[in-house]
């Protein structure tokens, strides 16, 4: 029983140490990017299916996504989710009603049922808020046919909100319709974002 108490302790500990090793290099990095002192910013987890709003590297909010149920990846029309420092490059929908629909960033005045179980509709819907990212790192997701902006890839509200917590997306990064409302009020444009393919934990 020792032993076994041991080894999960030690199993734990590097756990510990890993995630912390992480977010310190993507704090490192945003930085060297031009993060500044009490700025939030977001990291992305595709393992846990979780985005982590941050300020001066503590947790403050974490929120259950769904990415895309084709894995990570940056090419044009892959439906993938990419990797990799993205900002916040527009936000689209204020005072949009919750379950209204968009066409790319245009709201279409038009609502759809949100769905609590496991309901796979037919259609990805874009409802609520539209977080619209741009990639940071040339060749990895901006620029030529990895650009995360030209793609499309948004933060933004589902009306399947029963599939969150699992890959379910065709590339963007849903969320639940009241708590991308609640995103989209808490930061502003030119916001970070780390997508990362690992597990973070704090």
């Amino acid at each position: 029983m020792k032993k076994y108490c041991l080894i999960l302790s030690l199993v734990s500990g590097i756990l510990f140490l890993n995630s912390t090793t992480v977010g310190k290099q993507i704090l490192q990095k945003l930085t060297n990017m031009g993060l500044k002192s009490n700025n939030y910013y977001l990291i992305v987890s595709v393992a846990d299916q979780k985005m982590h709003l941050l300020q001066n590297d503590k947790v403050v909010r974490t929120f259950v996504i769904s990415t895309s149920y084709k894995g990570v990846g940056s090419i044009e029309n892959s439906n993938r989710t990419p990797l990799g420092t993205h900002r916040i490059a527009e936000k689209h929908g204020d005072n949009a009603e919750i379950g209204e629909t968009f066409w790319g960033v245009a709201k279409t005045g038009k609502k759809v049922e949100i769905y609590t179980d496991e309901t796979d509709t037919s259609i990805d819907y874009v409802t609520t808020r539209v977080l619209w990212l741009e990639g940071m790192e040339p060749g990895k997701n901006k620029g030529g046919d990895v650009d995360s902006y030209k793609r499309k890839i948004f933060i933004h509200g589902t009306n399947e909100e029963g599939l969150l917590g699992k890959p379910a997306s065709h590339g963007c990064i849903r969320m639940k319709n009241t708590e991308v409302i609640e995103l989209f009020n808490l930061i502003p444009v030119n916001t970070f974002i780390e997508i990362i393919e690992e597990s973070y934990q704090q």
